[in-house]
């Protein structure tokens, strides 16, 4: 789906997306934030997967030396700039998270969460590898996904974007069991614990699964083997 979040859900339509969630989906959006945050070092460099237009960047700037967000919309990186203003720690690159031109291990965390493992569209294991790839020794890349038990939430959330014209028309028969589906062509997909598990190996690697909040399933991964970089971390 990384097309519709370039050409339908982009910029000022994707953050009103955020701005009508419901109370208990602010509080999941700002409870995976914070598990992140427990992760990173003042002296990390960072990196968003699927930045959009700057959510979850704003609140990392200040807990790491350096913050990098790519993104495949031109337009919501624009919309972070704005946001973000000329913060000397945070770089923005209009980029293919399954296609990084970064050096090998320029990180030491890379993010890809909100369920973006689903929402780009592209290959799976490709987007874990790459993100495995621009991770430095010592360092943990986390993804998340929905949690099971935070279905009706997320169902109530999605329909509310749907009736403010920011989704097609949810197509009730087709939607269920973790999947919401809109007579539009989008298409929300989740990934279980389980499924992250089998990337994980597929990729050579041991991930952790972690429920948070009781609407996330985090994956951690923490990188052992040794990697080398010529770059500043962040320059593609």
């Amino acid at each position: 789906m990384s097309g519709y979040y370039c050409q339908t859900l982009s910029a000022e339509r994707l953050r009103l997306c955020y701005e009508l969630a419901p109370r208990r989906v602010q509080r999941y959006l700002q409870a995976e934030i914070d598990f992140a945050l427990a992760r990173i070092a003042p002296t990390d460099a960072v990196l968003e997967m699927g930045c959009g237009y700057g959510r979850v960047l704003e609140q990392l700037i200040d807990r790491a030396r350096l913050i990098v967000g790519i993104d495949t919309s031109r337009e919501s990186l624009r919309l972070a700039r704005e946001m973000i203003g000329d913060a000397p720690s945070c770089r923005l690159h209009e980029m293919d998270a399954a296609a990084m031109s970064f050096p090998d291990a320029s990180f030491n965390v890379v993010l890809c969460i909100q369920n973006g493992i689903s929402a780009f569209g592209v290959d799976r294991r490709t987007l874990l590898s790459e993100a495995i790839r621009v991770t430095a020794p010592g360092g943990m890349v986390l993804f998340s996904s929905y949690s099971p038990r935070f279905w009706d939430d997320r169902l109530e959330w999605f329909r509310i974007q749907s009736e403010h014209g920011l989704l097609g028309e949810i197509d009730e028969d087709a939607t269920g069991d973790g999947i919401i589906v809109c007579k539009d062509g989008f298409r929300a997909t989740t990934v279980s614990g389980d499924e992250f598990l089998a990337l994980c190996a597929a990729c050579g690697v041991e991930g952790r699964i972690t429920e948070v909040d009781a609407s996330s399933i985090f994956c951690e991964i923490e990188i052992g083997a040794a990697k080398d970089s010529t770059k500043e971390p962040g320059e593609p």
